[in-house]
């Protein structure tokens, strides 16, 4: 039936074009009102064009967030736990945890030198530790920039004049400080460092899984926020207020 391939074929063509015609990615706000399917709009969360590398920052630091290098991620990871263990379950004190350190690097110094002196006949020159100056630099600044965009952020929040923005992020101070009561400054912590460096190379993994299931989930809160927006929030008056004249 040629009539029918034909049809088939113009109508496959037509939908390939209006396709190739819509941008295939969009940024979208968590709760923005429309028509439109959150789903049918972009594909990527939150509109992301480029890869998770590059919004970590393209670096090391990206590097080891992605275990692109297995062992320096690994060991990383093994040394936040082992510090975590040290003070959460074995109830290590910071300065009894340094005074040992520094007790047992001279009890390894004194013993290096007294014992390479009684086999050579003289003490051998023993190598020492300096930590050059641009490391406590580099650490204060990448501190101060990361303090100063947080506040930043907040203060934007703050006075953007976005009520959905801003009660978002009050939410979200509100259940961190929840959280907060529930275990020490450390565990908290140690939970982000975890979730830093195993939640960006599982979503990197799975992303297409993930941004699919994140969709849907923001689709069904996008459609609840509507039916709450119109059977309560939008019964309250939004007259304005007009400012009495007093004689």
């Amino acid at each position: 039936m040629p009539e029918k391939i034909t049809a088939e074929n113009l109508i496959s063509n037509l939908v390939e074009t209006i396709a190739d015609s819509v941008p295939k990615q969009k940024s979208v706000s968590f709760f923005e009102e429309g028509e439109e399917s959150v789903t049918s709009r972009i594909n990527r969360l939150f509109g992301r064009q480029k890869p998770v590398h590059h919004l970590l920052g393209g670096g090391k630091s990206a590097d080891v967030l992605l275990w692109r290098n297995k062992k320096i991620s690994a060991g990383v990871l093994t040394g936040a736990t082992a510090i975590w263990v040290l003070f959460e379950w074995l109830n290590y004190h910071l300065l009894s945890l340094i005074c040992f350190a520094l007790a047992l690097g001279m009890l390894a110094q004194f013993v290096w030198i007294n014992a390479s002196g009684l086999m050579n006949g003289s003490p051998s020159q023993v190598p020492r530790l300096v930590l050059p100056d641009d490391i406590f630099v580099s650490i204060g600044r990448s501190i101060g920039a990361e303090v100063n965009r947080s506040l930043l952020f907040l203060q934007d929040l703050s006075c953007g004049g976005n009520l959905k923005q801003f009660l978002a992020a009050i939410a979200s101070l509100w259940v961190a400080a929840i959280i907060g009561s529930w275990c020490n400054f450390l565990t908290v912590m140690y939970i982000g460092f975890v979730a830093a460096h195993t939640l960006p190379v599982l979503y990197e993994r799975y992303e297409d899984q993930v941004d699919d299931f994140l969709y849907k989930a923001f689709d069904q809160l996008r459609n609840y926020h509507q039916k709450l927006d119109a059977g309560v929030l939008g019964r309250i008056p939004k007259g304005k207020f007009n400012g009495k004249k007093h004689e």
